[in-house]
């Protein structure tokens, strides 16, 4: 069941849209389809509100997160790339951050020295070209990697992955079968 509020609302909007312009009353051609539109929206809005549409949506009643804690003018973009875990897109100095995060994660994927001189190579590279740049966004705080200690960390955490773990002490069997019963 429709609201007839919302139906000559709908109806003045869709004369509206049928006329060309009006110049009555001093209003400029096209004005009136705007203010016709802004009236067809508040009232939907209006019946939305008393059907109860917006009741119980998450964080009623609720400050908004983060309102007014900083003057950030990123930070939609910030929280988006956050909640969504989007990778790949942002400015420089958050992805290179995320990057130097889990930089030991993926390098303990790779087999050779070589590959890992040359990830880190890039991965360097890559940083010092952030800072150069001077096209705005937050300032690229991730600092190059050094890589000989890089290397030399990686060699480690492989001879731990690859070291053999002590044996485990054997277990004691139960005998089920015998049971004392007085």
């Amino acid at each position: 069941m429709t609201d007839p509020r919302e139906a000559a609302a709908r109806y003045r909007a869709a004369q509206q849209r049928g006329a060309t312009g009006d110049d009555e009353e001093g209003i400029a051609p096209g004005a009136g389809a705007a203010v016709d539109r802004a009236a067809f929206i508040e009232t939907a809005i209006q019946v939305a509100i008393r059907r109860g549409d917006f009741d119980d949506l998450p964080g009623a009643g609720k400050p908004l997160e983060g309102l007014g804690t900083h003057d950030d003018p990123d930070w939609w973009i910030r929280r988006k790339i956050e909640t969504e875990n989007i990778t790949g897109l942002g400015p420089p100095a958050i992805l290179l951050r995320n990057e130097d995060r889990e930089l030991d994660s993926q390098l303990d994927l790779l087999g050779r020295e070589s590959d890992v001189r040359e990830v880190l190579e890039d991965f360097n590279r890559r940083v010092i070209e952030a800072r150069r740049q001077l096209q705005g966004g937050p300032p690229v705080v991730t600092a190059p990697r050094d890589i000989d200690a890089a290397v030399a960390a990686w060699r480690e955490r492989r001879a731990v992955r690859s070291a053999p773990s002590a044996p485990e002490p054997p277990r004691r069997r139960r005998r089920w079968g015998l049971r004392k019963t007085e």
